[in-house]
């Protein structure tokens, strides 16, 4: 007797379920095993910090790991020394899946794997974003993604794009601006954070530069009229700037520091610079806001007697969210779930909840955030231009401390230590889940795409924030005194 349709199609269903149960527990297992690694990866990126576009000991450890696991390797695309494509699978045969990897520290952070301020000696720059940790999770899920292919012999390609300097360096918008994601079906990414979220929504798109101002030396005491101050140009431009916050839409967001204001005060600077972010959700009102900037230094330049140019360091679109992938990266950091402490994570956590202004339930960490498609951020990211050139979705796991701030020194140091690999662990095992399900679903793939085209709307045209061909290499390095 041949079976009934409705009995056949029951059997494939559980067929198919027993197959994903079974690849989920295979990715988790691989992750599980490279755990250690990637610990290792993490905090090695940790103790040597480097800035923006210096990254060049973090991109060569992070190659090595995938080309041990037999991937290709691009190394120093888009004219980024650092920056890298590595790819693993069938190049041209089923879906390519793309994954993010930061990897940049930050200037003036330094800061010791304990609870309390502690500088490390000798070290400026530290991890407060805790790029050591996305840069190394990155790197486990891929490879866990590539030993899923070779295990199975599904189709499709998993591509991990080394993107250095993002913190003000706009690194993936000249990735984007070289065609390097035009090919790529979906883009996955994830942040360290104080909670575990897959909640999709945008950021605020910004552009960043330095104005630096050129006058003439002279002695301050025996000649000071002989002099035109360098440094009265920034701080009348400065103070133009901080006028204009009353007259800029809301939401608007201006913030400078003084990156060169001379030498020693008996000597009238000749040479001084003001380092500018400005932020907003609408790129419009950044490109308008910096504009009146500009012509606010040229002032401050004609008052004072100086004359003043402008490198511009970076600039990013706000992201663009995708709801039909947020609900997979949902599903799957559901399955993983959050941050258990052990005895000794829970002693270093309740001491530096003591050092927070905010102290939320420590076991928050293990706790998922509600899933929402529509969250409003305050920050700014250059996976931004991505977003609006591929599907992209993204989620944060708890690698610091409930409560904790990012940039701060309190990110340096659960960066650096277990709270922070086990909030990493749990980003690259939701990733890879998250990849492998796609590769199986075509249909959702195809949702994505569709809600993608719907969002960015039929005349949509990228022009990116960005306005130079070639990086800016050096923004990084002190200003010129």
């Amino acid at each position: 007797m041949k079976p009934s349709a409705l009995c056949v199609a029951l059997l494939g269903c559980l067929l198919s379920a027993n197959s994903a149960w079974g690849a989920q527990g295979d990715i988790v297992a691989t992750l599980d095993a490279y755990a250690t690694r990637q610990a290792e990866v993490g905090n090695a990126l940790w103790q040597h910090p480097e800035l923006g576009y210096l990254e060049t000991e973090s991109s060569a450890l992070l190659q090595q790991e995938l080309r041990e696991a037999g991937f290709r390797i691009q190394a120093g695309v888009a004219g980024m020394p650092t920056a890298f494509v590595a790819s693993f699978g069938t190049r041209g045969k089923g879906p390519v899946i793309g994954l993010l990897a930061e990897m940049d520290a930050l200037p003036g952070m330094s800061q010791a794997a304990e609870p309390i301020k502690t500088a490390i000696e000798g070290t400026d720059a530290g991890q407060a974003c805790g790029h050591n940790l996305f840069g190394a999770a990155s790197v486990g899920a891929a490879r866990a993604i590539a030993q899923w292919l070779k295990d199975t012999g599904n189709e499709g390609e998993v591509r991990l794009y080394g993107t250095p300097a993002e913190e003000g360096g706009s690194g993936k918008v000249y990735m984007t601006k070289a065609g390097l994601f035009k090919d790529v079906d979906v883009m996955l990414h994830w942040h360290p954070s104080a909670d575990n979220s897959a909640a999709q929504g945008t950021t605020l798109a910004n552009t960043s530069g330095k104005f630096r101002f050129h006058g003439r030396a002279a002695h301050a005491a025996i000649a000071p009229e002989r002099g035109r101050s360098a440094l009265d140009g920034v701080e009348a431009f400065n103070h133009m700037a901080n006028l204009m916050r009353e007259h800029v839409p809301d939401g608007t967001r201006i913030h400078y520091v003084i990156s060169n204001g001379g030498a020693a005060p008996n000597v009238v600077p000749d040479a001084a610079e003001a380092y500018y972010y400005v932020r907003h959700t609408d790129p419009a009102v950044v490109r308008d806001v910096f504009e009146r900037l500009y012509k606010a230094a040229e002032g401050a330049a004609m008052g004072t007697g100086t004359t003043v140019d402008f490198e511009q360091t970076g600039g990013v679109f706000s992201l663009l969210p995708n709801d039909t992938l947020g609900q997979v990266m949902q599903a799957a950091l559901q399955q993983v779930g959050g941050v258990n402490y052990s005895p000794v994570e829970l002693s270093f956590a309740q001491r530096m909840q003591q050092t927070l202004e905010k102290r939320p339930a420590l076991d928050t960490a293990v706790q998922l955030q509600p899933y929402r498609a529509d969250m409003a951020g305050s920050a700014s990211t250059d996976v931004g231009d991505v977003s609006w050139n591929v599907p992209t979705a993204g989620l944060s796991t708890a690698t610091w401390v409930p409560g904790t701030p990012a940039h701060s020194w309190q990110a340096v140091a659960a960066s650096g230590m277990s709270i922070g690999d086990k909030g990493a662990l749990n980003a690259a095992k939701v990733m890879a889940l998250a990849a492998v399900q796609l590769m199986q679903s075509p249909e959702t793939v195809r949702k994505a795409k569709q809600e993608f085209d719907e969002r960015r709307g039929a005349d949509f045209r990228y022009q990116p924030l960005l306005q130079r061909d070639t990086p800016p290499l050096d923004y990084r390095r002190k200003a010129d005194k």
